[in-house]
């Protein structure tokens, strides 16, 4: 059982992407675009969007790549076959910035500046049983 769990970790790769200052909720408009999409079209797709939350996010992407190569040297063939997709992709909240904004008759306004936190998780795809 535990070789098995152990097999199943190699096969996937993670990266994390704390304290981005964009909001989340920006962020997982992004995120929907590249859910279990096969890694080499999701960089297209975030290189070419117009949303500035897709800048982080390519690079994280990138640093995933990176990882799931560094445990799986000898598959680097899946990489190239289109195998390798983005299993998850999670966007959490991080911490709130909270600054004042004066307001009229002496109020003050709050501002709330959101940050997130991203999780990308790669694997490959299972083989189709013929």
């Amino acid at each position: 059982m535990a070789e098995r769990l152990k097999e199943a970790k190699k096969a996937t790769a993670i990266a994390k992407l704390n304290d981005v200052p964009t909001s989340p909720r920006k962020m997982r408009l992004v995120a929907d675009t590249v859910r279990g999409v096969e890694v080499n079209h999701a960089l297209d797709l975030l290189h070419f969007s117009k949303r500035q939350a897709s800048q982080p996010l390519e690079k994280l992407l990138r640093s995933a790549i990176a990882n799931w190569e560094a445990k799986n040297p000898e598959q680097s063939k899946e990489l190239e076959n289109g195998n390798v997709y983005v299993k998850t992709i999670m966007v959490d909240e991080g911490r709130t910035l909270k600054r004042i904004r004066p307001c009229p008759q002496g109020r003050a306004g709050r501002i709330r500046k959101r940050s997130n936190h991203v999780t990308v998780i790669l694997d490959v795809k299972p083989a189709k049983a013929e």
